[in-house]
């Protein structure tokens, strides 16, 4: 791999200490969306209302089947 030129010289010291600060900062990062309802939620409730329509559906033709044998 070659190595790339930089303007700067990496300058180390040859006797004592060589000390680094290095001060923790901020980073905005862009905000993550989360879906209100999970997928799973979203299903499990599409089955239920499905479910409460075919027994709304059930319950209204055998309403009609005990009217029809109520009439002569």
């Amino acid at each position: 791999m070659p190595e790339v030129k930089s303007m700067f010289r990496e300058v180390l010291p040859k006797q004592g200490q060589l000390c680094v600060e290095d001060t923790p900062t901020m980073v905005l990062c862009k905000p993550k969306l989360l879906p209100l309802k999970s997928v799973t939620l979203e299903k499990l409730e599409k089955m239920q209302r499905e479910a409460q329509e075919t027994i709304r559906q059930q319950e209204l033709a055998k309403k009609d089947q005990e009217q029809q044998r109520m009439q002569p």
